[in-house]
């Protein structure tokens, strides 16, 4: 089944910093169901700052949309400043809540949890974004891959098109003898982490560079953020490069199907992509919701290659004139409704055993 695109387009093309009015009326002559959390009086007033990931930057330029049709009288802004620059920011008490798409490090824990006031800074789940090995290569459009052959392409190790082990992958397609050109993310990225912690899950003999937000592979070509690698794959021929599911499908670029631990060359679509999450575990402790995800599924039809963005909060210690409007909007994004309108913008939404578990962290925020 093919993910629909609707709204997407012009979330790409709005500007890196998304501010846009958010939360007041409840005014339903629209026949458009409140937002959770945003019913009459519920509102807050005043600016929210966040930023961080730039895999859900369309996430929450929806997100915030749905919340300001509802409201008026709160400013959100969120810059997709990228997942590093995001914590940095929180830390530094400029980010009133940060957006990562991997969780705190424990050197970055305690700094963050010094912000917090009588509490604690934690990870809750809030974007699953697939990642799409997506490329252009004139002529094939259908193209699958096992994690091995996709840790020797971006290793270096594999350079042409029609290499044997990309052959053996896809033994019917007419595949070039051309130079394959890799395209990585140059700054420092939680997409980046996590696709370099698959490939050293599921092919540690033929990635021996372990998982960073750095990319410390030798050649390829560095472009910045998810828009940079997806526009450059898209006007290079013979190039290859990862980024989440939404940039892929608004850059028109195929996407390879992917063996999964079953041996399955599972196709990436928001249900495949939510079968590998349902079965993440929690690795953090108490409220704090950091998953550990089974990159080697052997779920029928789990799509292996997953990340998941965290948003990163004070459990106590928000400001007085910050608490209301971050609580309200985080209940919201948590919210059933506010996952599903994810469907539409090439992310999958949580399952409800994950959701339920944020939406509890969320209410007790103070």
């Amino acid at each position: 089944m093919k993910l629909q695109r609707h709204g997407t387009i012009a979330c790409l093309a709005m500007t890196a910093v998304l501010a846009l009015s958010a939360c007041g009326s409840d005014n339903e002559a629209d026949g458009t169901p409140a937002a959770s959390g945003s019913a009459a009086g519920d509102c807050a007033t005043g600016t929210i700052n966040a930023q961080g990931s730039s895999a859900q930057k369309n996430a929450m330029a929806e997100w915030i949309k749905a919340y300001q049709q509802k409201c008026a009288g709160l400013t959100i802004n969120y810059e997709p400043s990228g997942s590093g620059a995001g914590i940095q920011a929180f830390i530094s008490g400029t980010a009133d809540f940060a957006g990562s798409d991997s969780a705190l490090k424990p050197e970055e824990k305690p700094q963050a949890d010094a912000r917090c006031s009588g509490g604690e800074a934690v990870d809750l789940p809030m974007v699953t974004g697939p990642i799409a090995v997506t490329y252009n290569l004139p002529g094939v459009d259908s193209l699958q891959l096992t994690p091995a052959t996709i840790a020797q392409i971006f290793a270096g190790k594999v350079t042409k098109w029609d290499d044997a082990a990309i052959k053996a992958d896809n033994p019917d397609a007419k595949l070039p003898s051309a130079t394959i050109q890799t395209v990585h993310r140059s700054d420092e990225s939680g997409t980046t982490d996590n696709f370099t912690n698959f490939l050293s899950k599921t092919a540690p003999s033929d990635w021996t560079f372990d998982k960073s937000k750095v990319w410390k592979a030798p050649g390829g070509t560095g472009q910045a953020k998810s828009d940079g690698v997806t526009n450059f794959v898209k006007n290079t021929p013979n190039s290859i490069t990862y980024t989440e599911l939404s940039y892929a499908e608004n850059a028109g670029l195929p996407m390879a199907k992917i063996q999964n631990g079953a041996g399955e060359f599972a196709e990436l679509t928001a249900d495949s992509a939510g079968k590998a999450v349902a079965g993440a575990q929690v690795a953090g402790q108490g409220d704090d919701l950091a998953l550990s995800i089974d990159y080697s599924t052997k779920e029928a039809g789990a799509y292996p290659l997953i990340l998941v963005t965290y948003e990163i909060v004070c459990t106590k210690g928000l400001a007085s004139d910050k608490l209301k409007a971050i609580k309200g909007f985080l209940t919201y994004t948590s919210s059933t409704e506010g996952q599903q309108v994810l469907t539409d913008l090439g992310y999958a939404p949580l399952p409800d055993s994950v959701r339920t578990k944020v939406a509890d962290v969320v209410s007790k925020l103070s």
